[in-house]
């Protein structure tokens, strides 16, 4: 019986060799299929709510030394921020953007670390999503986030994100925020 089992043992490599040569693999999707690579340019705007009856980004962790500091270091927010055609919170809803950040800086105020899904209810892009991960600081002028990635229309997306606050009360902490996104995807 021993002798038997080490001649199994010694074709199985070769069975499984000359299968995976002879067969078409079954992993492969047929469905997917990645096309021309095209580069494409998305303008919209950002409505983040902190305050008010119906905020879309709430804080869901807070550090404990936050109460001795300036720039607010360890606060955590969750979001489920509108994106629309313009500036005005009523304009055509174009996507959401769903995600978390986190004010990232304990010496310079306004640095965040966000991760967030840009996620497309309308037109073209109906239930695509881009993925952005990178650091914000919201009191430059203009931002640069990296896209890291998409579904849908944007498969295998990369590319860029511009920033740049539209408004932004002091008072409350909600902003409107201008963005330009540049991706390559296919």
């Amino acid at each position: 019986m021993g002798s038997l089992s080490r001649h199994i043992s010694a074709f199985l490599p070769i069975l499984l060799i000359l299968l995976m040569l002879l067969c078409p693999s079954l992993a492969e999707d047929p469905a997917f299929e990645l096309g021309n690579e095209t580069t494409t340019h998305l303008h919209f705007f950002f409505h983040d709510i902190v305050t008010g009856p119906n905020p879309t980004a709430v804080r869901i962790a807070q550090a404990s030394v936050i109460n001795n500091s300036p720039t607010a270091f360890g606060d955590l927010m969750m979001m489920d921020d509108l994106l629309t055609e313009g500036p005005d919170s009523g304009s055509k809803l174009v996507g959401r953007a769903q995600g978390v950040y986190g004010l990232a800086s304990r010496d310079e105020p306004g640095h965040l670390l966000v991760a967030m899904t840009l996620a497309f209810v309308d037109g073209e892009y109906n239930g695509s999503t881009l993925a952005v991960l990178g650091r914000n600081s919201v009191l430059s002028a203009v931002r640069e986030m990296p896209v890291v990635g998409g579904s849908g229309r944007f498969r295998l997306a990369r590319g860029y994100a511009l920033a740049k606050t539209h408004e932004l009360d002091m008072a409350t902490g909600n902003a409107v925020v201008e963005y330009d996104v540049y991706v390559m995807h296919h």
